[in-house]
């Protein structure tokens, strides 16, 4: 009885070893998809740390995953299991897309989505005079009836390129922001005509800077102008 009994547990460890060291023969994620997220008004969308994203989902699988965009309005990722996905943009400072695209991502993948930005900064220039930078820009809406309420408009400033929302400056950016809080039809013409000041930039620095209009979606997202850099004399 003894006998058989060890015998019997002798089984056992054997099947738990086997199945401990069962080889795991699902490969690893070996497709990529990139593109870009093109504004209606043109060029791309211009985003922040963060904000617009590409929302997918893999058809027979019940968890999404999200692309984050680049600053440049780009998107890659590289490690994507190949599949037919249901692929959406969201998150950024544009008009909700409602309607999912069934895309095949295989090997290099690519699709650029176009969207129409709540705000388009246009005209946008940079004066520097001794320590204080004077930002200047218009803006105009593609769309204006229903645009979500302008809260406000300030400058973003850091020492990298990367520059915008969670990545600024605060004494720079944040303390010299403009409350709005304004339909965009109720604003004149002269309010459409914006101008923001940051004083005190530190001599013999380089700044990145940009400029951003934040509306009150959803997501508190902002629309933004292009980055130009700032060398501050000694």
């Amino acid at each position: 009885m003894k006998k058989l009994i060890s015998r019997i547990f002798v089984g056992i460890a054997i099947l738990a070893s086997s199945a401990c060291t069962k080889t795991d023969n699902y490969g690893g994620p070996n497709a990529s998809f990139q593109g870009n997220i093109i504004s209606s008004a043109g060029g791309n969308l211009l985003t922040s740390s963060g904000s617009t994203q590409i929302k997918l989902q893999q058809i027979g699988w019940t968890t999404p995953q999200t692309i984050p965009s680049k600053f440049d309005g780009t998107f890659e990722d590289t490690k994507l299991f190949k599949g037919n996905y249901k692929v959406i943009p969201t998150g950024g400072a544009f008009w909700p897309v409602y309607d999912t695209l069934t895309v095949k991502i295989d090997n290099g993948s690519k699709h650029d989505f176009t969207v129409t930005p709540y705000i388009v900064i246009k005209n946008f220039t940079s004066t520097l005079t001794g320590t204080t930078l004077t930002l200047k820009f218009d803006i105009d809406a593609p769309i204006a009836a229903g645009l979500p309420t302008i809260k406000d408009a300030q400058p973003y400033v850091n020492t990298t390129r990367l520059v915008g929302t969670g990545a600024s400056i605060r004494d720079f950016s944040d303390v010299n922001a403009v409350t709005i809080n304004k339909d965009f039809i109720d604003l004149s013409a002269a309010d459409k005509s914006m101008t923001l000041t940051v004083p005190n930039l530190i001599p013999g620095r380089t700044f990145f800077v940009r400029v951003g209009v934040r509306l009150s979606d959803s997501f508190n997202s902002s629309n933004f102008s292009e980055i130009v850099q700032v060398d501050v004399p000694k």
